[in-house]
């Protein structure tokens, strides 16, 4: 009866013989993945030696397979492929493709980068994260689920049977920022310092600033949108000869490599797709701008000069401008969608305000943008036991009080 043949990826008895003086060589038969049984050997300095470094040789032996991606695969080679895949894939939106990319060029590479796969090992891949979360948390974050996904791909090839990245530990939370928003009093030196910038400046360079700046952030407050979502609405999107005026928020502004800013014809999440009703000051302000608007061919409410999308970088720059001698420099345009989502909760409720702001559920924007403060339950009739028998004073029998 013929012996059965091994299993793939499994060898046989290991042999070895003495070559030399301090020079041993150890043997065993390979079945290799492609189905065909091969001799393996390894040397040593000693018969134990030489039977580690065969082991060792026989357990990183690479798996052949079409898309070159093996156990002595270098990381760097892995991102790339990985990238590829994603990219060849289009499931995955061109600017977080470039997010990515980026996240292998500043962390992934110059940690891992000239690792082989078999290299990477749990501990390495932790040390690694750890180091990269010592100081950013958040884009250590970001790196472990990059690494992730290329472990994965070569889990998925055969050069490896699991990722290690799952088995690296959880990484700590970066400190929680504290929801800020903007009460009457900030509102006011926000509208100031937006006037004082748009001031005509003797000796200023540059083009003269236009009464965008003003505009999108009354609407912001108004809607409580991202930045981008303001800058993608066009006036068919708009509403205005109902007896409630409304907006509708269906796109956003995006940046993508190599073919700069443009609209992309859907927002952020599903439930970011909304209409929203219009308060009066931000119908009173596109009325008043729709009769001074000129035509550009993208029907932008706020385009460039040139008819363009105008880019949510170059608002953030006009905003910090406008605010450096406000001292408001902690208000950034996001600060705007917290404000809204305070107020709506504080008036109405947490669902209305996450309906407001596009959120699907009440939780992220009861986490994020509504400013809580913190508030005991009533305990009082409780601790009302360590009062040793008193109680409070009558304040009516005791008359008004008497001055000195």
């Amino acid at each position: 009866m013929a012996r059965p043949p091994l299993p793939v990826g499994t060898w046989g008895n290991i042999r070895t013989e003495k070559l030399g003086h301090n020079r041993f060589c150890a043997r065993a038969r390979f079945r290799d993945y492609d189905g065909k049984t091969r001799d393996v050997e390894a040397v040593g300095t000693t018969g134990p030696a030489a039977v580690r470094a065969l082991k060792e040789k026989l357990r990183d032996r690479a798996a052949p397979n079409d898309d070159e991606i093996t156990r002595e695969t270098h990381i760097s080679t892995l991102a790339n492929l990985w990238i590829e895949e994603i990219t060849a894939e289009e499931h995955v939106v061109q600017q977080t493709i470039d997010r990515y990319e980026s996240v292998v060029r500043t962390a992934v590479l110059p940690a891992l980068g000239n690792l082989r796969i078999r290299e990477a090992s749990v501990g390495r891949l932790d040390k690694a994260l750890r180091k990269i979360a010592k100081d950013y948390p958040a884009a250590a974050k970001v790196t472990k689920v990059v690494l992730s996904q290329m472990f994965a791909l070569a889990v998925r090839r055969g050069a490896l049977t699991t990722n290690p990245v799952r088995e690296t530990g959880r990484l700590r939370a970066g400190t929680p920022r504290t929801v800020v928003a903007l009460d009457a009093e900030h509102l006011d030196a926000v509208r100031s310092a937006i006037r004082v910038w748009q001031q005509p400046t003797p000796g200023k360079s540059g083009p003269r600033p236009t009464g965008d700046l003003a505009d999108i952030i009354d609407l912001m407050l108004a809607t409580g949108v991202r930045i981008g979502e303001v800058l993608a609405l066009r006036w068919v999107d708009v509403d205005l000869a109902v007896e409630h005026p409304t907006v509708t928020i269906c796109g956003t502004i995006v940046f993508v490599k190599g073919k700069g800013f443009f609209r992309q014809e859907w927002t952020k999440s599903d439930a970011g797709h909304r209409t929203v009703v219009l308060p009066r000051f931000a119908v009173g302000m596109l009325l008043a701008r729709k009769l001074i608007a000129a035509d550009n061919p993208i029907d932008a409410i706020f385009a460039s000069r040139r008819g363009t999308w105008l880019s949510p970088h170059n608002v953030r720059r006009q905003w910090r401008q406008a605010r450096a001698d406000t001292g408001l420099e902690w208000v950034t345009p996001h600060t705007f969608r917290k404000t809204v989502a305070t107020l709506i909760d504080k008036e109405a409720n947490t669902k209305d305000a996450a309906g407001q702001l596009g959120h699907a559920t009440e939780q992220v924007t009861k986490k994020h943008y509504v400013v809580k403060p913190a508030v005991a339950p009533d305990n009082s009739h409780i601790l009302e036991q360590l009062g040793g028998g008193r109680t409070a004073p009558d304040r009516r029998a005791q008359g008004p009080r008497q001055s000195a």
